[in-house]
C-alpha cells in the first residue's frame, strides 16, 4: 500500500497516516535525498539555481514528510507512535550532520557565494550564508575523528531530548487525585469540578478525579480553598519527572539532565566554542555571553525590587508568611479586592468562537487577509480544525490547524508548529506556507463553547503571532522562509507583539461576549481587566528572569553542569533574582521542556529579549494607532514577512526608525526605568 507520508500533497493525510508508516517513510524520503545530492554534486558548474534550489526542495520535502510524525507524537501520544517516532530520530540526525559535515557541498556554496553575490538577491545570499554557517555548526572542518564523534553526540542529544520529554509526559499523566469528599473542592470553578466528575465516572469511581493536566493544576493553586489540596497539587507538579514528590524516582529526568549538559558541552568545546551558551550565540542577535548576562542583570535592576514589594504586600494582606503554593490564591483575592475582577469570572466573556472570530477580524484589518474554516480537511482528533487564510484578492496564501484543549496523551504548554513552509522554486512545484496551533484551554463542558480566561486570550493571541510570522512570509526559500533562518532570540517578537493588542480596549470588544447573552464586556469590567496589566507585574518578570538566567549560567560554565553543579547554578540565581522561595524538594528543572528539549537551550532569555523589541515595536502603533494602516503595512513589509533573509537588527530599525529602547516595556508594567 502507498505510504501517506510520502504522498506529499496539499495537506497531510492525517487519517491514514498509522505509526508503523514512519520509519520507512523518513528512511526512503532519506535514501532519495542522499541519491539526489549526488546527482547535483556530480553536475558541472553548479549554479544557485542547478544546484542550491534542488538542494532547498529536498530538504524541504524530508521536513514534509517527518513534521506530521513529530506532531502527532505530542498531540495523540502512544507507545507505537513514542515507539516510531524515536525511531526515526537517529537516521534524521544522521542524515543531517551528514549533509552538514559534507566538504564537497559547503565548499560548491561557497564558490558560488563568491562567483554569483552580484547577481544575487539579498535573500539569495541570506540562504548561502545561513547554509555556510551551518556548515560551520555541523563541524564541517573537523578532522575525521573529531567530526565523527559530533555525528555521535547530535544522535545521542537527539534520543536524550525526546526521553526528556517523554518522562514529563509520562509524569504528568500517572498521578491524579481522588476526592470524595465535595468540602476538598471548595472554591475551585464548576468547569473544573464538572470535568473531574465526569472523569471519575470514566474511570469507574465516585466522587471527582483531579488529573495534573494544566488547566486543572492552574485552577487548584489558584482557587482551592483546601491548601493541603493545593501544596499536594503544588507538590505533584513542582516534582515531576524528578527524584522527589509522590512518583519519586519512576520517570527521574535527572540523569537525563547530566547527560544532555555533559552532550552539549563537548559539542561545543569541538566545535571551537568555550561553552554551550557561546555556542548558541552563533545564531542569535546577542553577540555575546556578556551581553546577554547583561540585560538579563539590567532588567533584574528594574523588576526585582518591584516583585519584593509586591510579595511583600500580598504577605501583608494574607496576614502572614506564604508558601509556593499560597501565592497564586492570595494574589488572586488581592487582584479581586484591588480590580474587582478575577480571570475565572471574565471566562463567560470570552468564549473560544468569539475570541476566534475577533482575532481573525483582526489579522484582516491590519494585514487585509481572511480566514475561514473548512471543513472538508482530516485531522487527528474531533478537536482539530483546519483554517485557511486569504489575501486581499482572495488567493489562498497558506493555512493552519488548531488543537486547542487539554487531554490524556497530549503534550501540555502551547506551540506553533510547521506543516510546510512556503516554497517557490524555478522546477519544482509551489508550496504554502500550513503551521499547527496546539493548546491545552480547558475543554468544553455543560453544552457550552470553551470559556477562556484571559491569560489564554493572550496565549491564543500569541501563538497566533507566531503563525502569521511563518504564514505571511514573502520569501521563496524555505531555508529563510517564516520563522526559518530568524534569530533565536528575535523568533518571539511576533508572537509577544501579537499579545498586545489583547490589552487594548479599542480591541477587547471584538473578542469578547457572553457566552449566554451575546452582550460585550461591560465599560466598567473592561476598564477593570485593563488595570490588572501591572499587577504583579514585577513577581512575573522576576520568575522569567530566573528562568532565562538558569539557563544560560547552566550553559556558560567552563565545564558541564551536573546535578549537583546544577543545584548551585539555581541556588545563587535565587539568591540574586527569586522572590516566591520554594521548598528544597521543588525541582522544576527536571520538567524544564524550554530548554531540556524544545529549542531554548542557552536561549530562554529569548522570552524577555523579544518582549522589549515586542514592546517597542507596538508602540509605533500605540502612537499612530492600533489599526493604522499604513504602520501595519510597515510592520509586514519590514518585519514579519521578511522571514530570515535579512538582519532582524536592520529590520527592525527599517520599521521603528531606530534601535530597540526597553523603556516602553518596563512602562507597559508600571515599573520605573
Amino acid at each position: 500500500m502507498p505510504n501517506p507520508l510520502l504522498d506529499v500533497g496539499e495537506l497531510p493525510d492525517y487519517a491514514a497516516i498509522r505509526p508503523e508508516h514512519a520509519l520507512g517513510a523518513v528512511r526512503d524520503q532519506i535514501s532519495e535525498n542522499r541519491r539526489r545530492l549526488a546527482e547535483l554534486l556530480a553536475q558541472p558548474n553548479p549554479t544557485f539555481a542547478t544546484l542550491v534550489e534542488p538542494f532547498e526542495a529536498m530538504q524541504h520535502r524530508l521536513n514534509q514528510v517527518f513534521a506530521p510524525i513529530g506532531h502527532l507524537n505530542a498531540v495523540t501520544n502512544s507507545d507505537e507512535l513514542r515507539a516510531a517516532y524515536n525511531a526515526c530520530l537517529p537516521l534524521l540526525s544522521e542524515y543531517q550532520t551528514e549533509v552538514g559535515q559534507n566538504d564537497l557541498l559547503a565548499a560548491t556554496y561557497a564558490a558560488i557565494r563568491e562567483r554569483e553575490a552580484p547577481a544575487l538577491s539579498a535573500a539569495q545570499i541570506r540562504v548561502l550564508d545561513f547554509a555556510l554557517r551551518e556548515f560551520e555548526l555541523a563541524g564541517v572542518r573537523l578532522p575525521a575523528g573529531p567530526k565523527a564523534r559530533f555525528k555521535d553526540l547530535m544522535q545521542e542529544l537527539a534520543q536524550l531530548q525526546s526521553k526528556f520529554e517523554e518522562q514529563v509526559l509520562d509524569a504528568t499523566q500517572a498521578w491524579s487525585r481522588s476526592v470524595a469528599d465535595a468540602a476538598s473542592l471548595a472554591g475551585l470553578p464548576a468547569h473544573v469540578t464538572e470535568r473531574a466528575a465526569a472523569q471519575a465516572r470514566q474511570q469507574g469511581q465516585d466522587g471527582w478525579l483531579l488529573k495534573l493536566d494544566q488547566p486543572t493544576y492552574v485552577a487548584v493553586v489558584t482557587h482551592a480553598e483546601d491548601r493541603d489540596l493545593r501544596r499536594e497539587f503544588y507538590e505533584a507538579w513542582a516534582t515531576r519527572a524528578s527524584d522527589r514528590g509522590p512518583c519519586a524516582g519512576r520517570f527521574d529526568n535527572g540523569p537525563v539532565i547530566t547527560d544532555i549538559l555533559r552532550l552539549r558541552h563537548e559539542a561545543a568545546r569541538l566545535l571551537g566554542y568555550g561553552n554551550f551558551a557561546e555556542l548558541s550565540l552563533a545564531t542569535k542577535m546577542a553577540t555575546n555571553v556578556a551581553e546577554v548576562i547583561g540585560f538579563l542583570e539590567e532588567l533584574a535592576d528594574s523588576y526585582v525590587p518591584a516583585g519584593r514589594t509586591e510579595l511583600a504586600k500580598l504577605e501583608a494582606f494574607a496576614g502572614r508568611p506564604l508558601d509556593a503554593w499560597d501565592v497564586p490564591y492570595y494574589a488572586d483575592k488581592l487582584q479581586r479586592k484591588l480590580h474587582d475582577v478575577s480571570e475565572e469570572e471574565l471566562r463567560p466573556w470570552f468564549p473560544l468562537p468569539r475570541v476566534l472570530s475577533g482575532l481573525f477580524a483582526i489579522a484582516e484589518r491590519l494585514y487585509g487577509v481572511t480566514i475561514a474554516a473548512r471543513e472538508d480537511v482530516t485531522t487527528w482528533h474531533a478537536d482539530a480544525r483546519y483554517y485557511e487564510i486569504r489575501d486581499r484578492d482572495g488567493a489562498t496564501i497558506g493555512g493552519f490547524y488548531t488543537d486547542l484543549y487539554a487531554r490524556d496523551h497530549k503534550r501540555g504548554g502551547a506551540w506553533m508548529g510547521e506543516v510546510s513552509v512556503r516554497k517557490r522554486l524555478g522546477g519544482s512545484p509551489a508550496v504554502r506556507p500550513v503551521a499547527n496551533i496546539v493548546c491545552n484551554f480547558a475543554p468544553p463542558s455543560a453544552g457550552q463553547p470553551a470559556l477562556l480566561t484571559h491569560g489564554d486570550v493572550l496565549t491564543m493571541f500569541h501563538e497566533f503571532g507566531h503563525a502569521l510570522h511563518h504564514l505571511l512570509t514573502r520569501i521563496d526559500y524555505p531555508s529563510v522562509a517564516g520563522i526559518n533562518g530568524v534569530p533565536w532570540d528575535a523568533v518571539e517578537l511576533p508572537s509577544q507583539m501579537m499579545e498586545q493588542w489583547a490589552w487594548r480596549p479599542e480591541v477587547l470588544p471584538l473578542v469578547s461576549a457572553h457566552v449566554a447573552t451575546g452582550e460585550p464586556l461591560p465599560a466598567q469590567m473592561l476598564a477593570r481587566l485593563l488595570g490588572t496589566r501591572t499587577f504583579h507585574a514585577g513577581l512575573a518578570a522576576a520568575r522569567q528572569l530566573e528562568f532565562a538566567l538558569f539557563d544560560f549560567r547552566l550553559h556558560s560554565g567552563t565545564e558541564a553542569a551536573d546535578a549537583t553543579s546544577m543545584a548551585e547554578v539555581l541556588s545563587a540565581v535565587r539568591a540574586r533574582v527569586g522572590i516566591v522561595r520554594p521548598p528544597e524538594w521543588n525541582r522544576f528543572a527536571y520538567s524544564f521542556m524550554h530548554v531540556f528539549s524544545g529549542g531554548y537551550a542557552a536561549g530562554y532569555y529569548s522570552y524577555k529579549w523579544a518582549e522589549v523589541l515586542a514592546a517597542d515595536a507596538f508602540a509605533a502603533f500605540a502612537e499612530a494607532g492600533v489599526f493604522d494602516g499604513p504602520t501595519a503595512a510597515r510592520f509586514l513589509d519590514e518585519l514579519l514577512s521578511r522571514g530570515g533573509s535579512r538582519d532582524l537588527m536592520e529590520a527592525f530599525v527599517a520599521f521603528r526608525g531606530r534601535r530597540p529602547d526597553v523603556r516602553p516595556l518596563l512602562q507597559q508594567h508600571g515599573i520605573a526605568a
